[in-house]
C-alpha cells in the first residue's frame, strides 16, 4: 500500500506546525520520521492515522483518497508509546479487542489471536494481564493488537522509548522482523536516530515542520545535505569548525586542510568564510592531514575510547577509537584527519 502526502498543512489555531509536506512511501516500506521534539513528526503520524483532521493537503492510501476518513475507515494498526493496554483485559482479550469490534466469528478471532502470538512468541502470555508483563512483553502485546486485523499501513508512535536499553535492542529487530513478514507499509516517529537507523529503509529528517532530507540511513549519514542533518546523524556526534578560504585551503587555528577539487569548482573564493564537519572516526594519529590540539577529555567506552580534542581557538574535535587508551587528559598531540571524508558547509548551512 503506497502512501503519499500531498501538499499536507496542519494547524493549531495559529500556529502552523506542518506546511506544504509532500511525502511518498512505497509499498511494503518502513519509512522512520526522525527529529527532536516540536518537529511535527507526530502530527504527521496523526494526520495519517485520522486523529488530526488535515488543515489543508491531501493523504492518500494508493489510488483512494483518505484525507477526510476516521480512523476506524482506515485499515490502520497503531502503535503507541504508552501501549494504551486495557489493564482490566487479558493478553488474549487485548489482542482480540479490534476483531471484536469489527465483528469478526468466535473461530476467527481465536485463529487469528493464536496465530499472532505465535509469530511473537507469547504464546504463553494469553491469560495474563497487563499489569503481570514486563515492559518488552507489553509491548508486544501492543504490537500484535495492531497487526492482528491484518492492517494495510502499520503507524508507530515512539513505540520503545519506555523499555531500557536490552529491550530497545531486541524490540527493533523484532519489530523489523514481523514488518517484513506482514509486508505492511510502515511509519515508525522516533527522536531517536538509532532506531530510525537500524530499522527503516528510509529517513524522512524533519526540522520545525519541514523535511530536510529523505534518503537511506546510508545516504544520512555520508551525505547529509546541510549541517542541521549531519549534526542530528550520528552517535558520537560529528564535530563542526569555522574557518576561512585561504590558498585553496580551509584554515582555523590548529588546523588546515586542502580543500578538494570538488570545493574548489564550487565557486568558493579566497577569504570566504565555511565551515568543515569531521566525523569522530575520521581522526585518528594515522591519518594524514595534521591537526595539533591539546586533550582536554576522554570518556572510556569499554572497546572505544572517545576523545575531546581542543584546538588553541577553543574549537573542539571528537575522536573515536578502539583499544586502549592512548593518551590523558592534558596532553598535547599532533593527530590526524581523513580529508577524504571531510564535509564543507557555506555560511547558508548547506553542504558545498
Amino acid at each position: 500500500m503506497e502512501i503519499r502526502l500531498e501538499k499536507f498543512c496542519k494547524s493549531f489555531g495559529p500556529v502552523k506546525v506542518i506546511e506544504d509536506l509532500d511525502l511518498t512511501i512505497g509499498d511494503c516500506e518502513m519509512i522512520a520520521l526522525l527529529g527532536p521534539s516540536g518537529c511535527g513528526k507526530t502530527t504527521t503520524l496523526y494526520a495519517v492515522c485520522g486523529i488530526h483532521r488535515v488543515t489543508s493537503g491531501r493523504i492518500w492510501f494508493g489510488d483512494k483518497d483518505v484525507t477526510a476518513l476516521p480512523p476506524q475507515e482506515k485499515n490502520v494498526g497503531v502503535v503507541f508509546q504508552s501501549f494504551a493496554l486495557y489493564p482490566h483485559l487479558s493478553v488474549y482479550e487485548n489482542i482480540a479487542f479490534p476483531l471484536r469490534i469489527r465483528k469478526d466469528s468466535r473461530a476467527d478471532i481465536e485463529r487469528k489471536v493464536n496465530e499472532m502470538a505465535g509469530v511473537l512468541h507469547m504464546e504463553e502470555l494469553l491469560d495474563r494481564r497487563p499489569g503481570q508483563l514486563s515492559g518488552g512483553q507489553q509491548q508486544r502485546v501492543a504490537l500484535a493488537r495492531a497487526l492482528v486485523r491484518r492492517p494495510e499501513v502499520l503507524l508507530m508512535d515512539e513505540p520503545l522509548a519506555n523499555l531500557d536499553a536490552g529491550l530497545r535492542l531486541e524490540m527493533r529487530s523484532e519489530i523489523r522482523r514481523i514488518q517484513r513478514e506482514s509486508g505492511c507499509t510502515s511509519i515508525l516517529v522516533t527522536h531517536d536516530q538509532v532506531e530510525a537507523m537500524s530499522m527503516c529503509d528510509r529517513i524522512a529528517l524533519m526540522n520545525e515542520g519541514k523535511i530536510q532530507q529523505i534518503g537511506s540511513p546510508d545516504d544520512m549519514y555520508h551525505r547529509p545535505e546541510n549541517k542541521f542533518i549531519a549534526g542530528f546523524i550520528g552517535n558520537p556526534p560529528i564535530s563542526f569548525a569555522d574557518g576561512k578560504v585561504e590558498d585553496g585551503c580551509f584554515v582555523t587555528e590548529g588546523l588546515r586542510i586542502e580543500l578538494p577539487d570538488r570545493i574548489k569548482g564550487a565557486a568558493v573564493s579566497a577569504g570566504q568564510n565555511i565551515s568543515v564537519g569531521v566525523r569522530p572516526e575520521y581522526l585518528r594519529p594515522d591519518f594524514a592531514t595534521p591537526i595539533e590540539g591539546e586533550i582536554t577529555f576522554i570518556e572510556t567506552q569499554g572497546r572505544e575510547v572517545l576523545y575531546d580534542l581542543t584546538l588553541a581557538g577553543g574549537q573542539v574535535f571528537r575522536s573515536i577509537q578502539s583499544g586502549e587508551q592512548v593518551c590523558g587528559v592534558g596532553d598535547r598531540i599532533r593527530w590526524g584527519i581523513d580529508a577524504d571524508s571531510v564535509f564543507f558547509f557555506g555560511e547558508d548551512g548547506n553542504r558545498i
